[in-house]
């Protein structure tokens, strides 16, 4: 068949090579505009727009979706299917109704679960042990289209949503090229979600980042973990930003963002139940370290607090 593939990130970039190793054609691909960087605001590829002009692909960056400039693009590739995997936009009904076979979207969740744009970092923050991979055919709602095909996965206990995002764009990439198969052979039967079921996964902000030492240490922790690598989990001491890096909950008792011991490698901090053991952390202005060597040099002492006491 031949597919146009929508996607930005590195995350869809094994997708979009699965697809062109297999026998399908991908006929063009459609990513967001290139995004201004560093300190000279130089415009950067997306990761997609470079797998896909390493393997001669032409690439689409339409700033509106929704444009007779678009919908002639559509027209002249012909394509029997539009396959989405993380590209940042909703479609428009006459996008959606352009294919002949629809538009297949792949979202890292079991839907309905973590309808949304961060549904790997809040399933990490939340604490979740399973999570996973799904094929759904797009509809102009928030991930809520008919599902067609779901692949599960556990999550590890230090499992970040980094490491977790990294395979799960391998599996997805699996998923999309057996979805796509099968539906050329008509041999899926899509299904309705049950909306009562459905929870959300919203865009992340810095401010999702930000620890409440009141909450459970266990909570804490999996923020940390789930804010990785980006807004990454936040506190402050003295006044000033601390970035958390990796920790651990563990048993102890004491008041909300209270330090509790100063070890040899790690920083200990009461939450609203527990402790949380700090390993590895950032200070405002300086450089990621582990515990020993920010301790080192600094007149903290115990009793002290993180957060607002």
């Amino acid at each position: 068949m031949k597919i146009l593939f929508a996607g930005t990130p590195g995350f869809a970039v094994p997708s979009l090579v699965a697809l062109h190793d297999s026998r399908h054609q991908v006929s063009g691909v459609v990513s967001k505009k290139d995004s201004p960087r560093g300190r000279s605001r130089k415009p950067v590829w997306p990761e997609v727009k470079k797998a896909a002009a390493e393997r001669g692909i032409p690439v689409f960056q339409p700033r509106d979706l929704a444009t007779e400039e678009f919908l002639r693009v559509l027209e002249e590739l012909g394509v029997d299917m539009i396959t989405v995997v993380a590209y940042g936009k909703l479609f428009p009904a006459a996008v959606l109704e352009a294919p002949t076979l629809g538009c297949v979207n792949v979202h890292s969740s079991l839907l309905p679960r973590y309808r949304g744009a961060a549904p790997i970092n809040w399933a990490v923050a939340r604490g979740e042990k399973k999570t996973g991979v799904t094929t759904m055919l797009m509809d102009e709602g928030m991930d809520t289209g008919d599902i067609l095909l779901q692949r599960e996965a556990y999550i590890g206990d230090d499992e970040t949503a980094e490491d977790l995002a990294s395979m799960l764009s391998v599996l997805g990439a699996q998923l999309l090229v057996e979805t796509v198969d099968l539906m050329e052979k008509g041999r899926i039967t899509p299904r309705s979600q049950d909306d009562s079921l459905a929870t959300r996964a919203p865009l992340l902000s810095k401010k999702d980042g930000e620890i409440d030492w009141k909450k459970d240490a266990r909570e804490i922790r999996n923020l940390v973990r789930g804010m990785t690598p980006w807004p990454r989990a936040r506190t402050t001491l003295a006044g000033k930003n601390l970035t958390i890096f990796r920790a651990e909950a563990a048993e102890g008792k004491g008041k909300p963002g209270q330090i509790l011991a100063l070890g040899k490698k790690s920083l200990d901090v009461a939450a609203g139940q527990g402790i949380v053991r700090i390993f590895s952390l950032q200070p405002e202005g300086g450089k990621k370290m582990e515990a020993d060597e920010f301790l080192r040099g600094r007149s903290l002492r115990e009793g002290q607090f993180l957060g607002t006491p």
